[in-house]
């Protein structure tokens, strides 16, 4: 436990030293800021004991949602870079502001908070579905792309359930968002057609793999079995989980979640093992290295992102616990 406090401690030191004043937290030096990898970066430095910086990098986010309840895509320290609008990247912000609850029991910031949750949910909800699933974005004139993706409307499943749990504490109903939130689950695990409507299942993304288990959309029984039928599709034995099955390319964040998933279905000795794999490619100056092309063993690509940092410390504290994080 020693050297994995040692790891977290390291990891949330690099995350720091690239937080901007105005709290952004950018990918990398001079990079962009993404509102979803905002939140999995809070997120890692509440884990880290570092909630006065996660703190910093909400306001930031508060300050800069967009007036319908959403973000942007991603942004230079404050300005706009891509005025797409992503619904799991607004989303998520309300589960970053549930585990830091969980973890500093701050009911204050939490109420403080509420109005951009509460914008946020109600932005990505609006592009739900008839049959249940949530499309992934829409433009700046909020013309959809009319289509749902398997991971992301997982995350938004996750990320709704996680805003039911803070509006129940501070005593509100939403049984709009309860209805909501039932129907996505439904469809992601009766109809999983639907996430295919432009050919996304033949790209083989990792996250839609493992996401519906990560999130708790799928459990138990069926959440095993989903994860061990596409293991050796998606795993290089001695490196890691690639990015997509068909591509030669180990990336750390997806082996990081793959770990958080294997967590909540209780196997543990694959996490420690894929745990034990990324670690062949931390820098020693600092943070991770994105991920590696084999069988070359070439670094791709060359930056280190603070999100990467994030996806380890969430992942060795889950597995150093035997269990999810929740």
């Amino acid at each position: 436990m020693e050297d994995i406090q040692k790891l977290i401690s390291e990891e949330a030191d690099f995350i720091c030293r690239h937080q901007l004043p105005s709290g952004a937290i950018p990918w990398y030096e001079r990079g962009i800021a993404d509102p979803w990898d905002q939140v999995e970066c809070a997120i890692a430095l509440d884990l880290a004991g570092r909630s006065g910086e996660a703190v910093k990098a909400y306001r930031w986010m508060r300050d800069i949602q967009n007036a319908d309840g959403s973000w942007y895509f991603g942004y230079l320290d404050v300005q706009p870079q891509n005025l797409t609008k992503d619904t799991n990247y607004s989303s998520y912000i309300a589960t970053g502001i549930w585990y830091h609850y969980l973890f500093t029991k701050d009911l204050n910031f939490l109420r403080q908070m509420w109005n951009t949750i509460d914008r946020a949910i109600a932005f990505t909800l609006r592009l739900q579905q008839p049959t249940g699933e949530i499309y992934w974005a829409c433009d700046v004139n909020d013309k959809a792309w009319p289509g749902a993706l398997l991971g992301a409307s997982s995350c938004i499943w996750h990320s709704t359930r996680n805003g039911i749990r803070i509006a129940k504490l501070l005593g509100i109903e939403k049984p709009d968002w309860e209805l909501a939130s039932s129907r996505l689950a439904k469809v992601i695990r009766e109809q999983p057609e639907l996430f295919d409507k432009f050919g996304e299942n033949k790209q083989g993304f990792a996250t839609n793999w493992f996401y519906p288990v990560l999130t708790g959309v799928i459990q138990g029984k069926e959440a095993k079995e989903r994860i061990l039928r596409h293991w050796d599709e998606f795993v290089i034995d001695s490196w890691g989980c690639r990015c997509v099955r068909n591509a030669p390319w180990v990336t750390v964040a997806e082996t990081c979640e793959l770990i958080m998933a294997l967590c909540r279905i209780g196997e543990m000795d694959r996490a420690r093992l894929l745990l034990a794999w990324i670690l062949r490619l931390k820098d020693h100056n600092g943070g991770f290295w994105s991920g590696i092309r084999l069988p070359e063993q070439l670094i791709w690509p060359e930056e280190k992102n603070t999100w990467t940092s994030a996806a380890v410390i969430i992942a060795a504290l889950a597995q150093a616990r035997g269990g999810d994080i929740d």
